[in-house]
This record gives C-alpha cells, sequence and structure tokens, in this order.
C-alpha cells in the first residue's frame, strides 16, 4: 500500500518565508507530510531541478462577464480557468457584478452558475453599482453571509460609478458586515474634463487614452479613499495601483497605521503609455484603465513591492479581441479611444512575467515572489491557510516550475479563448511546467489535462485581519452613531 496519493519529490519548494529542498507527500487533496525521504505515493512526480511553488492566487479576474454594448468578455470559465493553470494560478477571484437598479443576489447567482465549468477553484467580489438601502440592508447581509465576503466600488465610469457619498454607506456596509471593500480609484470629472478637451482638439486616437488619465486622476483619488476609509475607521484595498504618486498615498495611510492594502497589476509593471502609440491601431491592444505610464513608475512599484506597500499583484484579466464585430475593432480602426474596450487579458503571464522580472533578475528573492502571487492575497481575502502556501494542511495548489526555462510568450501559448495578448513576444525565464489543483493535475507538461468543473467555490468566513482597528480621528464613530 502506498502511504501517500501523490509525493513529489527532490523539489526546492518555497513558501513566502523559506526555501527548502525536500518532497511533498499529498493525500485526499492536501499536503500531509514535508520532508525527505517519503513513502511512496501511488504517483510520484519527480522535481530535481525545478521549484515547487504554492499555486497562484490571481484575486482580480474578469472572466465571462456580460457587458453592455457590441463587445464581449472573450473567455469563458472553462478557457480563462485553463489560461489561469498554464501560468501557474490555481485560484482566482472574479467579479459579480449589480446591473444599475437590478439585484446583486441575481448577479452572484448568474454569476455562480457560470462558475461551475471553471477548472481551478475560484470565489467572488461583489459589485456595487446601485447600493440602494434596501441592496445594503436584505441583500448583502445574507451574501456576505453565504461567503461572499468582499465588495468592489468603482469612482469613475459611467455605468458602474458610485458617488462618493455612496462608497460611503458602502463602506459603512462593509464594516458592519466584517467584509473589505475593494475600490478602483479615479477622479471620474477630471478624466470626464481631459476626455471632452481631447475630443474637441482632436485628440482620439488609442494613445490619447493615457492623455485622458494623467497620474493626477490616481493619485488624488486614492489620497480621497484612503481619508475615507480613516474617517469610518473601514480596511480596504486599493485596485491597480499603476505608479508612484499614487503608491505613495497608500504607504502614507499605513504608515499611519491604517488597514489599507495596495495592489498593482503586471501590465504596470512592463508595459508603458508608449505601447499605445504603436503603428496603426496596435495601441488599442494596451487600452486599461488606469493607463500603463512610465519606466520611472515601473521602477517605483518595484521598490514599494520590495517594501511592503505593494502586497498583491494580478492580472485584472479582462480580454476582448481585437478583430471581429465585438472586439477591440467593432467600431472601426479609426475609433476614438472613448470607443475602445478597457482591458487587457494577462492570466496566464501574471506569474511567469513577475518571476522573469522579479526574482530572475534580481529585483525580489522567491519568498517575496510566493508573497505577492500568492500567500498575501490568501490571507488579504481569507482563503489563509487552506491556500497559498506549501504547508501542513493546506490544498495541495502547486506549481512546478522550471526556473531556467527561456520562452518567448505567444497568443498559441497562453491557451485563451482570446485572439491576442499584449505580451506576444515578450522573452521571460521560468516557467510553470505542472499545475495541481487539490493535488489533481490541471496542466501537465504545459498541456491543459484538468476537467472543466474541477473548481470548487471557495466560502469565506470572517477573518482577523479586516476587523476594524476601533480608532476613528474625531470623537465619533460614524457608522454606528456612538461617541468613542
Amino acid at each position: 500500500m502506498p502511504d501517500f496519493d501523490l509525493v513529489i519529490r527532490h523539489g526546492t519548494i518555497a513558501t513566502a518565508s523559506d526555501v527548502f529542498s525536500g518532497d511533498v507527500g499529498i493525500t485526499g487533496g492536501q499536503v500531509v507530510a514535508l520532508g525527505r525521504g517519503l513513502g511512496a505515493g501511488a504517483r510520484e512526480l519527480d522535481a530535481t531541478g525545478k521549484l515547487v511553488l504554492p499555486g497562484g492566487i490571481d484575486s482580480h479576474t474578469h472572466i465571462e462577464e456580460p457587458r453592455g454594448g457590441p463587445t464581449v468578455n472573450a473567455d469563458s470559465f472553462a478557457s480563462g480557468s485553463a489560461s489561469a493553470a498554464v501560468g501557474g494560478t490555481t485560484t482566482v477571484i472574479g467579479f459579480a457584478r449589480q446591473e444599475r437598479g437590478g439585484s446583486i443576489a441575481q448577479g452572484v447567482a448568474e454569476h455562480m452558475a457560470r462558475a461551475q465549468q471553471s477548472r481551478i477553484d475560484y470565489g467572488f467580489h461583489m459589485i456595487l453599482t446601485d447600493p440602494t438601502p434596501e441592496i445594503l440592508a436584505e441583500e448583502l447581509p445574507k451574501l456576505v453571509a453565504e461567503g461572499h465576503r468582499s465588495f468592489k466600488i468603482f469612482l469613475t465610469y459611467a455605468g458602474a460609478r458610485v458617488t462618493d457619498g455612496q462608497a460611503l454607506e458602502v463602506m459603512a456596509a462593509a464594516r458592519r458586515l466584517g467584509a473589505l471593500v475593494c475600490i478602483h480609484a479615479e477622479h471620474h470629472e477630471l478624466i470626464e474634463f481631459h476626455t471632452r478637451a481631447l475630443l474637441a482638439a482632436g485628440f482620439t486616437r488609442p494613445k490619447h487614452h493615457a492623455w485622458a488619465k494623467p497620474m493626477v486622476v490616481e493619485r488624488e483619488c486614492v489620497h480621497r479613499v484612503c481619508a475615507m476609509a480613516e474617517a469610518l475607521d473601514v480596511p480596504i484595498q486599493v485596485f491597480h495601483v499603476s505608479g508612484g504618486e499614487s503608491a505613495e498615498e497608500i504607504e502614507r495611510a499605513q504608515q499611519r497605521g491604517l488597514k489599507v492594502w495596495g495592489e498593482t497589476c503586471t501590465q504596470y509593471l512592463v508595459l508603458t503609455a508608449d505601447d499605445l502609440d504603436r503603428p496603426g491601431f496596435e495601441g488599442a491592444k494596451y487600452v486599461c484603465s488606469p493607463a500603463p505610464r512610465s519606466r520611472a513608475d515601473q521602477a517605483a512599484l518595484w521598490e514599494m513591492i520590495r517594501r511592503g506597500v505593494i502586497g498583491n499583484v494580478t492580472s485584472d484579466h479582462a480580454p476582448s479581441r481585437y478583430e471581429g464585430p465585438d472586439g477591440k475593432t467593432a467600431v472601426g480602426l479609426d475609433a476614438p479611444f472613448t470607443q475602445i474596450p478597457n482591458g487587457v487579458p494577462g492570466l496566464a503571464v501574471r506569474m511567469p512575467i513577475l518571476f522573469s522580472e522579479g526574482v530572475a533578475k534580481g529585483r525580489i528573492d522567491l519568498p517575496t515572489f510566493v508573497a505577492i502571487t500568492a500567500t498575501n492575497a490568501a490571507k488579504l481575502f481569507g482563503l489563509h491557510p487552506r491556500k497559498g502556501s506549501i504547508a501542513l494542511g493546506c490544498d495541495a495548489d502547486i506549481a512546478i516550475w522550471d526556473p531556467a526555462k527561456r520562452v518567448t510568450i505567444t497568443q498559441a501559448l497562453v491557451q485563451d479563448a482570446n485572439d491576442h495578448t499584449p505580451y506576444e513576444g515578450f522573452e521571460v525565464t521560468g516557467w510553470p511546467e505542472t499545475t495541481l489543483v487539490r493535488g489533481i493535475a490541471v496542466v501537465q507538461d504545459g498541456r491543459v489535462v484538468g476537467a472543466a468543473g474541477h473548481g470548487r467555490f471557495l466560502p469565506r468566513g470572517p477573518y482577523d485581519l479586516i476587523k476594524p482597528r476601533g480608532v476613528f480621528p474625531g470623537y465619533f464613530n460614524p457608522v454606528d452613531g456612538v461617541a468613542v
């Protein structure tokens, strides 16, 4: 009789705190033994010369989300989760959207049904676009109790944005319910002012998308939401921090003791505004929000990662095809930047690019890589210790990496349902060969072998990290209406 269902032998195992050599014993989908010379497994994998890493957690993914207008999200959960696993990611947190005037409970139910085809494990943030008193008092408590323990709000985009007053109501509800608020922080009116002026002046090409969103619109809004969170004593995460100035606002909040976390995305570490100025209409492939910025901003973000100010790096995977009536060229090759679908795909390339640009180039060490791709997200979103590490009792979500393998990224390699990758031709060092979800191979030797539907929903209960501090800037708790 074998001692384990699976043994991974002779690998270099890395967590967010340690790097060591040994074997991993897996039974019942969990890590049950770590050591050297473990007993026999019913199956065995030789990881000699390889890294054995926790499977990635991508906590900012748009997969199979309905959109208004002619464009569509290119991926289904079957294709998107396959692409994620190709890049070593074993858990995604996506978004269930409330349609304006509609029910968030309905949005969650519809998205839960779509996610049944996921090959990897998943959870959701709830996007609130119309946080009425009824939604906040009647629907949200039940949904949070069911395990949907994070909200997202937009402070820009005409069809999704909430006002500052509504944002405060959402934050107050999150504080009462024990949920985390995640925020797309850009100054809506300032973007609109820039956009009207650009169009009037005839500046309509893809590169002008970045002109409409200079850093000041992000920096100001990040400062504002940090102040709102401080006033209500509400933990928040700021999504897709794109450069040094907005990251500095988060650092200042953290230095005051606030529970404010920062996230950046792959694109802000390797793309710049110059990519939106590629020949012809090619720049449309790089239109995302906030817009990519400068090499100096990239350097600032890496420094903020090293300092721990930015603790989570995601893909913000938002795939639109380039060709066809539902893609980025749907309105034509002379479409103004305002009519180009926002977002870039990136599920498969997130971890390889971070490994190559971070670990292989000496910007960060291996434990930091594990932290920003898996462990920190697991802790922040209430999945730890089940997810995000290789330790006794953890789910056996594991990616086996060849750290020396040189790969040129192509659309065929990423294996999603899109028709392009903005990282076409990008060379990386280090690539995952095998990806396990709860001990079952979803990708083996670069081939997707896991079945659609293998993924499980991950309900998230209460956890200490996002508990309020109990500190207010004045003498009054405005959420509960009591003196402090």
